[in-house]
Formats: C-alpha cells, structure tokens, sequence
C-alpha cells in the first residue's frame, strides 16, 4: 500500500535564533526573512536595486602599458615577477549590495506566555507561502507571509481563533540613512538612500545623497466592525481586531545601470502608494489566488520523488496527474524539525531531504529572479547586513554562473532572463574596458560586478582580480539557452551580437605564442596560485588550463549559431574557425591529472575550493566520456586529488562533475557531503553544509550552493546535447532504488519524464512543444533513435522501445 509522500515544508518548531533561521519568502525584486518571533516579529526586506554607489568609469588609460610590462616577464618566465606587476591592471573595488529594513511586529504581553507546544513555523513550498502558528491560553494565533510577482507586494495576515484577540504594533525601520511616517491614519511610509560610495554616504553640496533613494510603504487593514487603528508617533496601533492584513510595497530611483541617482527621475514614494492603489481594492483571496497562479506556473512543471526501497513507481501518466502518488521512505512524525533532518542525514540518508532540497533550489530561483529584475546576487535576493560578506556581489569566476545552472534543465528558462538584460549591460561597459585597457575590439568583463555593470578588475589580489574571461564564461549560457529551447529569434536578436562581441574581444586578446598556438597572457587559474622553480609564489602566467577551455565553448558556440544563421562565411567566423585550431590542447600532468597551467607547475595547495581546469567536463562540453576517455581519467584524477572538502558550492561543482563522468557513487558522496547542519554560533570558513533553513554554507551562506546543487542531481538523472539523451547516466541505485522524476529539459527542446525501479529505467516520457526533434537515446549500452514530433507525448519501456503516443 502507498503512503503519502512528506510535504515540500522547510519547518521549525520555534521562532529564528539567527537569520539563518528564518524562512525566505520573495517575488523576484522584493524579499523578506521572516523570523517567526512571538512578542515580537521581524520580517526583514529586500529590495534588489538597492546598492551604494553610482555609474563609474572602469577604464585605465594606464593600463595598455602595464600590459605590455606583465607579458614581457610573462614571456621570460618571470611568473612572480609579473604577478607583483599585475596590479597595476587591476581597478577600483565594486560596489555594495544594501538591504531594505525591517517590518517589527510588537504584539501585547500576554504572548510572553505562549505556549511553546503548540509552535509552527513552516515555508511551504508547493504555495510559496511562510506560515507560524502558537496558542496563547485558549486563543490560536495564525500568521501568513507570501511575496506576490503579479502584484508586486509582500503580503502578511494576522488572525487569532477568537473575535477581537488580536492587538499588535507596526513599524518600519532600516539601518540606512532613512526617516519614517505614517500618513492616512493607516499607511507607514519610509524614506530613505543608498550611500553613494562604499564608505559612508556621500552628499552633494546641496546635501542631497548620491545614491540610490527608496521608499517603502506598508498598509494597514482591519477587520469590519470590529478593532481600531491608533497612530503612536511613527507606528501603528490596533486594538481588539480579528485580523489584519498588511501590504508592503517598495520601490527606488534605480533607473538603469548608466542612469545617476541624482538625476534619476523615479519618484520612489510615489511610485510605492501608486503601486499600493493599483491592489487596495483586492482581498485577500484574490492577492493569494494571483500569486498561486503565477507562482505554481512555474514550480510545478517539475516534480521530484525518490526511495531508497522497492516500491510501487506506478506510470508516467500517474505520476503526471498526482503530485504525491509514490511513497518515499517510511514517514516521521512532521514535530520534526527540517533542521533535525539535516542533522540525522549522515545516518539515515533520507532521500525525501534530497528532494525537499532539490525543490527548494527551484523555489529559490522561481523568488529571486524574474523577468525585469536585478540578477541573482552572491545571496540571491536576501541580505540583512550593510558591509555582506564579499559586497554580495555577482562573482563572475563561478558563483554567477552557478546561480543560473538549473534555470533550463530544472525548467526556469523565464528566470534566465536576468542573467541576458545583465549580459547585454556589460557589454556596453565592457566595450569602452576592451578599448581603453587591452587596446581590443568587443567586450570584456572580470571576475566580480554589481548593479553599475562594473567591467573592469577589481582592486585586491591579482589571483583573483584579474581575470578577463568572465564575460565569455556568461555568453555561454546564451549559446546554451538556444540548445535548449531552439529559439532561433533569440538566438538571431539577443545572443548572437553578443556572442559575435566576446569573440572579437578573444581574438585580439589571444596573442602569437609558443610552438604555433594562440595563447592568454596574462593569465590566471581563479583563486588559486603556483610555485614556480625558485620557490616564489605567483599566479599569473599564460594560457591556463580555463582561459582554453572557456575560449574553445565560445569560439564553437560562435561557429554552431552562425550554422543556424546561415552565417558561416562571415569574416568573423572564418577567423574563429582558424584560431579555434591553434588553441592550447587540454594536457595531462605528469601525476596523470589534468594540468591547471600551460606549465606543470607545483601545486601549493592541491585541496584547493576551486575546480577551474576541470571547466571542459562540467559545465563545458570539450571532455566527454564518450570523445576523450584519456582526459576524462586524468579529471578523475584531478577530483581524487582535490579531494571531498570545500565550500558548498565547491561540493556542488564537483557533484556535477562526477555525475558527468557516470560516476554515481562519487557523485552520491557529494550529495552526502553537503547535507550537513551548521551551526551559526560554531561555523568555519569553507567546510560547507546546510544551515537550518537549508540556506547552503560557505560558510557564511552563498545561494550559489543551493542552485548548483539542483544542477547537478539533474545532471544525474539526464545529461543530453541536440542530439543525444542520456538517462539515468549516474544514478546511485542503492540510494535512490526507485523514483519518479517529471519535467526536466533537456537540449533540442524536450521535456523529459522518467520513472525507474530496483535501480533501473522502468518508464521514459518525451515530449516536444514547438519543435521536431531527433533524439538519440542512451541507456545502459542500448541506443535507439527516437523521432519526436511537436505537441506528441510519447511513451519508452525499459528497452527503450515506443510503446505509446498521444497528442496533448
């Protein structure tokens, strides 16, 4: 007999100690925290145009010089030397993501003496909805919280169990520079601005701020006929109600990356009551009604369920109509923390939390990045600190990326759109770089951004700071947004002057090197520094085992978009086909790794976080198991030799890239490792790991870590190209034994559902919406062809063999 499968609910049973306790709730531009607080409530906001600073000038006149000074040590094999003369190509520092402030909850004393039991709080996943619940003697006491897209507002209702039970205080408060009100007898407005630099906040002499100004306003419904409103200074007061309901609305003069502040002509409060009238009118049913439609669009077009025993798997088309038809693992009592569960996954490996964690990725994307909003920052969307760990930043020597990995295969291509708006802005800065610093043509970013679409170095270590390929690694999300959905006006109008933009950039940047081939100089491997013969430390050198990597996925991009085209005889395209022949070969060191460097240069610390020189496996396409079985075991080497430990993101990258080798022990070990609690008060740097609203662990919490790992269980269920799908390619069989998963994507436009049992494929569903498309399937050594027609499901046995077709 099937059991019902645990609900998709982060839960505490008690109020957040630490932010890492609270549940995020967010619609894409606006989030909040909320803690759950009994007496006392915080919801803490964000909002993603909030950042200090102004437009700035990422050019250095200086630095064609500088260039030519680092490549001649480069050149003499003077690699400490020119590291020490690389500063002078890096730039000014990035500037800061903010936060919003505080929604504060005061309620009477009698919640002093809740009775603890009787606590809950959960975010519910399949809703998008953060619930707490408590009794108060014989009074229960409901809250709500959900962020609405739609309606753009954060949305929050109070209840008690009895008429009149309800009585609270509502403010606003920021850490910012800021002053609140209340106006209307029910309306709390705060006003406020951004610093406009990174130190405090800069004025100018009509002592208006440079930054960024913001405005948030919260409104304030009652119950009818019963309850009263009371303005106490900047709060609000109510009295004996039965609920209430409040409305937070926020907006900024952010006009564009190239717009200044103060000449910005965004009037932020007045866009915020605007905003406020547009849904004053709705009830609480239709906010939330409006909110599930847009929300569930999204987060059920995939469903994930698993079991480490036999079970009843069912069928496609089952599985397809209910969303909890397969049992997973023997059910525990929901008193169960989510926090608790983490902690015991070390021993009982419960793969519902590797669901649960999974479908967490997917809500997280679905809260922090929509059409028309900012990018999915270094936090995501959620930060509660003025100075967050590295400026919360977009970091473009991995974590960026990261964060949209999942996008097209966990079916979010809408949540990609960000990254592309963001693209096309720093191509416009990226150009004057290009021009002004490298005397190149096209576009050119570094490793770390912000809201002003910085494209120069940054100012710091040049290990991490220079690093020019940043913009190429994000044009191939483009090229990999078209394998996806074969959106060929995308590809034509959006992508491809882009693309067309990074390779001229590359082709000028590549420079006649050793033994015939085209070499970066300078270059580095992110982060990570070598010894060179006499003992220094450095990292810059030339061509590393990255720069060919990325550069060799841009230039074929290049060559395969101008195919779909009909623009391969361009004269840009015929100098990408040449270059792309005189890149360095990827090389095999002599311990039989993969070589980090041009040069097999001692590896100070070979437990390094980073894997960069394995960028060809994962998430690049140039070493396959099927192609390059002698590269693929010299990156097995290379991730033996790195070992397990490292940052959650680390831990992800290289759950990926096991998963592309087929390795699905090793790949299920990752999983494992980052499933573990961390405790705020006892954290340490780089460990990796879960916190207790499985917000994933540098530590401190990076949002890459959740959003990597999505990618990478999907990587273990189907890897595919245009042409090829392979299923189940490492799936760990004695840990997830049977299991259903519905709606993955997969390159050539399909949709992909797959059910299997005892630990192998029972079941495959494909289906094209658009397109046509000509599959070759893969699964344990039998290779059928497959012709998917659009708007027809078809249906695959164990043997691969059609056994059913139907037209949706």
């Amino acid at each position: 007999m099937e059991t019902a499968a645990k609900p998709l609910k982060v839960t505490f049973n008690g109020p957040a100690n630490h932010w890492t306790d609270a549940l995020p709730i967010g619609n894409g531009r606006l989030g909040a925290m909320v803690w759950g607080g009994v007496a006392s409530e915080t919801l803490q906001l964000n909002d993603d145009t909030l950042w200090t600073g102004t437009p700035g000038n990422y050019t250095n006149p200086n630095a064609p010089d500088a260039l030519l000074e680092v490549r001649k040590l480069v050149d003499n094999g003077k690699y400490a030397e020119a590291t020490e003369a690389a500063i002078k190509l890096t730039g000014n520092l990035a500037e800061v993501y903010q936060l919003l402030g505080d929604i504060k909850l005061e309620f009477d004393a009698s919640h002093l003496t809740y009775a603890e039991e009787t606590y809950h709080r959960e975010l519910d996943l399949d809703t998008a909805t953060v619930r707490v619940k408590y009794s108060v003697g014989d009074v229960e006491f409901t809250r709500e919280h959900f962020a609405s897209n739609p309606d753009q507002v954060i949305v929050t209702k109070i209840s008690g169990s009895k008429p009149g039970c309800l009585s609270f205080s509502v403010s606003l408060d920021s850490k910012l520079d800021h002053h609140s009100y209340i106006n209307d007898k029910n309306l709390v407005i705060m006003e406020g601005s951004c610093p406009g630099e990174r130190l405090p906040p800069a004025r100018d002499a009509n002592g208006k701020s440079k930054g960024i100004k913001f405005s948030a306003v919260l409104d304030l419904q009652i119950s009818d006929g019963r309850g009263v409103i009371h303005v106490l200074d900047d709060k609000l007061r109510v009295e004996g109600s039965d609920w209430a309901i409040l409305l937070l609305v926020a907006s900024s003069s952010f006009d564009g990356p190239f717009m200044k502040p103060l000449d910005s002509k965004r009037n932020p409060t007045a866009e915020s009551i605007s905003a406020l009238k547009r849904i004053r009118d709705l009830s609480y049913s239709d906010l939330y009604a409006h909110h599930l439609d847009d929300y569930q669009n999204l987060f059920h077009r995939l469903s994930l369920q698993l079991a480490k025993r036999s079970i009843s798997v069912g069928s496609l088309e089952k599985h397809a109509s209910a969303e909890t038809d397969l049992y997973l693992e023997g059910c525990k009592a929901y008193t169960v923390s989510t926090a608790e569960r983490v902690k015991s996954f070390q021993t009982d490996e419960d793969p519902s939390l590797v669901e649960l964690l999974f479908q967490y990725g997917r809500y997280l994307l679905i809260s922090c990045s929509r059409p028309g909003t900012q990018v999915a920052n270094l936090q995501g969307l959620w930060n509660n600190e003025l100075h967050p760990k590295w400026d919360g930043a977009p970091h473009l020597n991995i974590n960026l990326e990261m964060n949209y990995w999942p996008s097209l295969p966990c079916n979010l291509s809408e949540c990609q759109e960000p990254l592309f708006d963001f693209i096309s802005s720093l191509s416009i800065n990226g150009r004057k770089t290009a021009e002004v610093n490298y005397e190149a043509s096209g576009w050119v970013v570094h490793h770390k951004s912000d809201i002003w679409a910085k494209t120069s170095a940054d100012q710091g270590n040049v290990d991490w700071a220079l690093w020019p390929m940043g913009g190429a690694w994000l044009c191939t999300h483009l090229w990999d947004h078209y394998t996806y959905t074969l959106d060929k006006d995308f590809l034509e109008v959006k992508a491809y002057p882009l693309l067309e933009g990074c390779a001229c950039f590359l082709l000028d940047w590549l420079i006649e090197g050793r033994g015939r081939y085209l070499e970066t100089n300078p270059s580095t491997s992110p982060e990570h520094d070598f010894v060179v013969p006499d003992g220094k430390s450095a990292s810059v050198s030339y061509s590393s085992t990255m720069d060919m990597a990325i550069i060799k996925e841009v230039f074929s991009a290049v060559v395969s978009a101008s195919e779909v085209l009909g623009r391969k005889e361009d004269y840009l395209v015929e100098r990408v086909h040449k270059a792309l022949l005189r890149l360095y070969p990827t090389k095999i060191a002599g311990d039989g790794s993969i070589m980090e460097w041009a040069q097999d240069f001692e590896d100070p610390d070979v437990h390094h976080r980073h894997l960069s020189h394995l960028y060809g496996l994962f998430p690049g396409h140039t070493i396959t198991v099927e192609k390059t079985q002698d590269l693929c075991k010299a990156a097995e080497a290379s991730l033996y030799k790195r070992g397990e430990d490292g940052p959650g993101w680390s831990t992800t990258w290289k759950t990926a890239l096991w998963a592309r080798l087929y390795n699905s022990n090793n790949a299920y070990r990752m999983v494992k490792k980052l499933i573990k609690l961390v405790d705020p008060d006892f954290e340490r740097p780089f460990e990796g790991g879960l916190y207790g609203n499985l917000f994933a662990a540098h530590p401190p919490f990076q949002i890459d870590a959740n959003f990597g790992f999505i990618a990478a269980v999907s990587e273990m269920l189907i890897q595919s190209t245009i042409e090829d799908l392979y299923l189940l390619p490492a799936l760990p069989r004695d840990k997830w034994t049977d299991g259903c998963v519905k709606g993955l994507r997969a390159r050539g436009g399909v949709t992909v559902s797959i059910c299997w049992k005892d630990g192998n494929l029972h079941e495959v569903g494909l289906w094209s919406k658009d397109q046509n498309s000509l599959k070759m399937l893969h699964y344990g050594g039998t290779v059928v062809t497959a012709n998917i027609l659009s708007g027809i499901v078809y249906t695959f046995n164990s043997q691969l063999k059609c056994v059913k077709k139907y037209s949706v």
